[in-house]
């Protein structure tokens, strides 16, 4: 049986092929080379909401992942989360386990490979600016974002750019680094594991 992973990011056009493969290359590099699942990349969190659950149910596993956009309360509820903040519906017959996110934003788990950032931007980076929490799904959206931005500014990079720097950012970081910061991250990885022995 196939695993389908329903993934918020890329737009359309060519952001669409590079989220695709900046989060293959990201679950490659977390061990799964040679069973690998496929990766839809979907543009918005409730389009990748929507094709989750037209697909759920069929001859595939499916897996969601989109940002939570704020902390989760409690662990292991991603389903209660998404219906407080967003009013999705769990399909029926969804489990929690189907259900992941990136918390708060796919942007937490760069700051959890500080050393990933400063080789991805070289000269001109400034390290300093990066929050030290460790425990990066605490970092608040709008902050990750503006961190970001100051402390790449000066490099030959430029300013962080969602659409040219994150899915080339994120197949260069460090999967096991970003386990080790984020419970959610772990719980996705943990879980794809146990769906691809």
């Amino acid at each position: 049986m196939s695993v389908k992973i329903y993934v918020e990011g890329g737009g359309k056009g060519k952001p669409r092929t590079d989220c695709r493969k900046g989060f293959q290359a990201f679950i490659e590099r977390a061990g799964f080379s040679g069973r690998m699942p496929k990766i839809i990349a979907c543009g918005s969190r409730k389009e990748a909401y929507d094709k989750f659950e037209t697909s759920h149910g069929k001859k595939e596993v499916a897996l969601l992942l989109v940002d939570s956009e704020e902390e989760v309360l409690e662990h292991n509820r991603p389903w209660q989360h998404l219906k407080g903040r967003d009013g999705w519906e769990r399909p029926e017959d969804a489990s929690d386990e189907q259900c992941h996110m990136m918390v708060q934003i796919m942007e937490s788990w760069f700051l959890a490979d500080k050393k990933g950032l400063a080789d991805y931007y070289g000269q001109g980076y400034r390290e300093k600016v990066i929050p030290q929490n460790q425990d990066v799904e605490r970092i608040p959206k709008k902050d990750i974002i503006n961190k970001l931005e100051q402390a790449t500014k000066d490099t030959s990079k430029g300013r962080y750019n969602k659409g040219s720097h994150s899915f080339k950012l994120l197949s260069k970081i460090d999967p096991n680094k970003v386990r080790k910061a984020s419970f959610y991250a772990n719980r996705f990885i943990e879980q794809l594991d146990h769906l691809l022995p």
